[in-house]
């Protein structure tokens, strides 16, 4: 088992498990499962429904090769036995216990370890997925605990002289949460201690501004004496301070640049494991140093990628670099990320010297860079590290052939979610029982959000909004809309955004065939049925659909029994193209 993923089904069973593994070792009963699991408010089939649920739950243990009952029954509940395994959340209470320890007998750089093993066995927040009061009050718990342990581990490091390298991951957590004195405290004396003075001073500024604003208090009195100590450059510095090496002119900063992973991610265990296999070398033979993540568009690549990234986060002690190449060109990119790596002074105007700069500042790390919509190798080319500890995660829709030198490249293509995960997604959206009081109807919806993440969510915003409604008057809408793609497009980024801007990048006759192709009879079809469609030679109309097919706007199904290419659309990029119209005759369009 150790190692593994277990999928857990909806969202009432991690309701129930999560209830068991909250009192591990202990009898949980009927009546408190049925609390938790409804908050008081049960249907009349409660019980019947937990006992599923635990059939369910035992059957996922089994099927993953475990040798002992691991839900046993005892009156008046169930009880969730840990023998032979561990909790991660009590391992983490127990190196939190032992880091005290440690540092009460002055063993500091052992204490700050501790917590630096705690840390690393959190993987996104807690109880993710879990949507009822009683994970939600548990979740805020442990936390806190998280928090209190990252405030702990900083003032180790503080006391250690790290305080050039802790710079970045502290400029984060403040932004992340501004009003936790602890953490404000420690950048400034960071800042202070690593020559930035001014820099100090404005911390503190933005702090007593955000702190009267949001809660209408100024800083406490530690913060206040700080403030004070630094305008007086009379804070005292640690007394055996650590002092890293780093080249001339270089700062040593940790850069942490991941945006915030997606609260409603779901699914994805097998990519996730191949990117652990690969990127994270489990094994010598799969080991490499980069990831292409492709897909349609709104299928989910970036979502994957930020997750996957915070969740392997403390395997790269030396930062993680993230940059949307859809804004801002190679070099500007470069710039950014030299500056969150410590490097002063100017920098490079000329392409090539900036790159040597980047891979030099990089040397000896363990970086993660993070590469976002992609759209050509010629934009990613500048931005690969050379060889050595970093690892690279590369999402978009462009094909990328070139990375195809890279013996050890991992390129994973992802599909549509499957019904249980969209169900799940669509129910940690609405986090109430709508997406459960009918499972055909929220079937039948999740198939008309062609089982897409961002049309899920587009989905469940629209019934956030109109709480009245139950997920049939959704359903009604978008079975009789005449424009389903406007009615699940929410905001800028929406589905029919998404494709839009992926048809701008074709030319103007593989945009014609996208027209014309969505307009074929059939599930799928071939590349004589295209040529006839398209008025062409059948070599050039399989031209045609591969380069949408590398725009992952097709997909391959696979052979037909005469061994013909067969393809076919997912149901919402087609109603897309169907909307694309052609200004012209097919055939004089595209030039034939």
């Amino acid at each position: 088992m150790k190692g593994r993923t277990l999928t857990v089904g909806g969202p009432r069973q991690r309701a129930v498990l999560s209830a068991l593994l909250l009192s591990a070792n202990q009898v949980v009963s009927f009546d408190s499962l049925i609390e938790k699991v409804w908050n008081g408010q049960p249907p009349s089939t409660a019980r019947t429904q937990v006992a599923i649920c635990i059939a369910a739950l035992r059957k996922i243990f089994r099927t993953a090769g475990w040798d002992r009952e691991t839900i046993v029954t005892a009156t008046p509940g169930y009880m969730l036995s840990l023998v032979g395994h561990s909790l991660d959340s009590t391992r983490f209470e127990q190196l939190v216990a032992d880091s005290v320890r440690l540092a009460a007998d002055h063993r500091t750089a052992e204490a700050a370890g501790a917590l630096r093993n705690a840390l690393a066995l959190w993987r996104g927040p807690a109880l993710g997925g879990v949507y009822a009061p009683f994970a939600e009050t548990e979740a805020a718990r442990l936390d806190e605990q998280r928090m209190l342990a990252i405030e702990q581990q900083v003032a180790l490091r503080l006391e250690l002289g790290e305080h050039q390298a802790i710079l970045g991951e502290l400029q984060a957590l403040v932004s992340a949460c501004p009003l936790r004195d602890r953490l404000r405290y420690h950048l400034m004396l960071a800042q202070y201690r690593s020559g930035r003075r001014a820099e100090a001073l404005t911390t503190f500024r933005d702090g007593m501004r955000h702190s009267v604003e949001e809660i209408g208090l100024e800083l406490g009195a530690e913060l206040q004496e700080l403030h004070n100590a630094i305008l007086r450059d009379d804070v005292p510095q640690p007394s055996a301070p650590a002092i890293a090496v780093a080249q001339p002119g270089t700062q040593n900063c940790t850069p942490a640049q991941l945006p915030e992973s997606d609260a409603y991610f779901v699914g994805r265990t097998r990519e996730q494991w191949l990117l652990d296999d690969s990127l994270l070398g489990r094994t010598t033979q799969n080991s490499s140093s980069i990831a292409h993540i492709t897909g349609s568009p709104g299928i989910g690549k970036t979502s994957l990628a930020v997750h996957w990234a915070h969740r392997s986060a403390h395997r790269f002690p030396d930062g993680r670099l993230f940059a949307d190449l859809r804004y801002g060109d190679p070099l500007d990119v470069l710039h950014q990320f030299l500056r969150r790596l410590g490097v002063e002074g100017p920098l490079p105007s000329d392409l090539a010297e900036a790159a040597e700069r980047y891979r030099s500042a990089l040397e000896g790390r363990r970086v993660l860079v993070v590469l976002d919509h992609a759209s050509s190798y010629a934009q990613i080319r500048p931005l690969l590290p050379g060889h050595g500890g970093c690892r690279v995660l590369i999402t978009g829709c462009a094909t990328l052939d070139e990375l195809l030198q890279d013996p050890g490249l991992l390129r994973l293509r992802i599909g549509t979610l499957s019904d249980d995960e969209s169900h799940e997604m669509l129910a940690g959206v609405l986090r109430d029982t709508r997406a459960d009081e009918s499972p055909e109807t929220t079937r039948r919806l999740v198939r008309l959000c062609g089982n897409t993440p961002v049309s899920l969510r587009a989905a469940g915003a629209r019934l956030l909004t109109k709480q009245h409604w139950q997920v049939h008057d959704l359903v009604r809408r978008l079975e009789r809309s005449a424009d389903r793609l406007a009615e699940l497009s929410i905001g800028e980024d929406s589905l029919r955004a998404r494709l839009d801007r992926s048809l701008r990048e074709l030319d103007g006759t593989a945009a014609g065939a996208y027209a014309e192709l969505s307009r074929l009879d059939g599930t799928d079809f071939c590349a004589a049925g295209a040529a006839d469609a398209l008025g062409m030679d059948q070599m050039d109309a399989e031209d045609l659909i591969e380069t949408l097919v590398d725009a992952q706007l097709l997909e391959v199904v696979g052979r037909g029994r005469w061994g013909e290419m067969r393809y076919r659309w997912q149901e919402l990029i087609r109603l897309h193209a169907l909307t694309t119209r052609p200004a012209q005759p097919c055939g004089a369009r595209l030039g034939v």
